[in-house]
């Protein structure tokens, strides 16, 4: 196996499309993780520990200098909403989302094998989700596609388009925050190719108005 500069701990294809654009060697390795929430344990604190913990689960045989991991999870009222188990788990997740806002809280977690520095950060981001019809949930969730999405959907799929007027981090809730993710990575020496937040908002055809303030380091999503 070759050392690769990046380990990405997901099995996310959505993810390993995001990080590409980063210009990053990098390969992507399938981790296992308990991600039961601890007892009263507060939905910023459960995601930032997933993230952290999934660094750990990186076996050391696998070669790379960095390990990158992240991630996602939708809350509302400090409601946790995960992948729907079934047809109807997610037709009650979406009616539940519908016609309100809820958050969408992404953790990365990027660490230096080397140096065993663990640098981390967090994006989260309010999503509106519009007022969709009982036929419109029906013919998404037909689709396939809210199956294996926390939440029961995708921010990115057209035909459903569920969120309205959304102005956080597209890619946060896809998965990968690639703004606050170059911010963390230069803590740690590491830099993206040059224009990621234009190549990003082109691939996800998405007019993004936050990225320069995360990247001088607000804390905004």
């Amino acid at each position: 196996m070759r050392m690769t500069k990046i380990l990405l701990a997901s099995n996310s294809a959505r993810r390993r499309e995001l990080i590409k654009l980063t210009g990053w060697d990098f390969a992507a390795i399938a981790t296992d993780t308990n991600e039961d929430r601890l007892p009263a344990e507060p939905a910023r604190d459960y995601v930032m520990r997933l993230a952290r913990e999934k660094t750990r689960a990186v076996p050391q045989e696998a070669l790379g200098e960095y390990v990158l991991t992240a991630d996602t999870i939708v809350v509302e009222n400090e409601t946790l909403f995960g992948k729907p188990i079934d047809a109807e788990d997610a037709r009650r997740i979406l009616r539940e989302l519908r016609g309100h806002n809820h958050t969408v809280m992404t953790a990365i977690a990027l660490y230096d094998r080397n140096a065993q520095s663990l640098i981390m950060d967090l994006c989260s981001s309010i999503v509106p989700m519009r007022d969709y019809s009982e036929a419109e949930i029906d013919t998404y969730i037909a689709s396939g596609d809210a199956m294996d999405k926390a939440g029961a959907y995708a921010i990115q799929n057209a035909s459903f388009h569920p969120v309205s007027q959304f102005s956080g981090c597209f890619a946060s809730v896809m998965g990968m925050p690639l703004c606050h993710l170059a911010r963390s990575a230069l803590k740690l020496g590491l830099t993206t190719t040059t224009g990621l937040p234009t190549r990003c908002q082109s691939t996800l055809s998405y007019e993004c108005r936050i990225h320069e303030a995360v990247l001088r380091g607000d804390i905004i999503g």
